[in-house]
């Protein structure tokens, strides 16, 4: 990428730089600023996100060994790239976990908190109507985790957003090349599902999401 990449803000006060410069940078990948191939060098970051080089040292560290980034022989930090098989993996462990994180939700969601999925539905199906990728990204994130984290996981979180950082840049990158219009949307079969209180049907509605999502990724379209 020729400019660097935007960085949000941190949403909290964070104890440490060393913490702050990590979730800023985990952030950024989420939200398909990096995109695969994509070479990050310790100094550019540091003048990105204002800081030393040790944070960021520190940061990309913690992210290589979660798989969002790989070192390579020479030393270099990169997005990593995606094979088809790597993608049906990642697929299969997704719908296991993000399944029994749903349903694990499930008891803890109210009238507000299906008010809220319901809102963060509406800002998905706008960005797909507008086709902002921007906004879709966030939206379909934000969508996903606000559900995931109403059951109080705490393997099972750390587990799907380590696999989320692994097909976030790909995905945002084949938004890139063929726009978000035609991705399929299965919240609103969530929604009702959860509304239902069916187990069965949560189950149905995230294993679908998954499956349409990342399987409308063709081989042709990795890198």
């Amino acid at each position: 990428m020729s400019t660097a990449p935007e960085f949000n803000a941190p949403q909290e006060e964070y104890r440490t730089t060393q913490e702050r410069v990590y979730y800023q940078v985990r952030d950024a990948i989420l939200r398909g600023k990096f995109l695969p191939g994509h070479a990050i060098t310790i100094r550019g970051l540091a003048a990105d996100l204002d800081c030393s080089p040790m944070p960021v040292r520190e940061a990309l560290r913690r992210l290589t060994s979660e798989r969002a980034l790989e070192l390579s022989d020479t030393r270099r930090v990169t997005v990593p790239t995606m094979t088809p098989e790597k993608l049906a993996e990642i697929c299969a462990a997704r719908v296991a976990l993000e399944c029994q994180a749903a349903e694990q939700a499930l008891p803890f969601v109210g009238p507000q908190e299906l008010e809220q999925l319901r809102k963060l539905d509406q800002r998905v199906t706008a960005a797909l109507a507008d086709k902002d990728i921007e906004e879709y990204v966030t939206a379909n994130l934000e969508f996903h985790f606000t559900l995931y984290r109403l059951g109080r996981p705490h393997i099972i979180l750390s587990l799907i957003e380590s696999l989320w950082l692994q097909t976030a840049p790909l995905q945002h990158l084949v938004f890139q090349r063929f726009g978000v219009q035609e991705l399929p949307d299965r919240h609103q079969d969530l929604i009702e599902a959860i509304a239902s209180g069916d187990a069965a049907l949560v189950r149905t509605a995230v294993r679908q999401d998954i499956e349409e999502g990342l399987g409308s990724i063709s081989a042709e379209e990795l890198l």
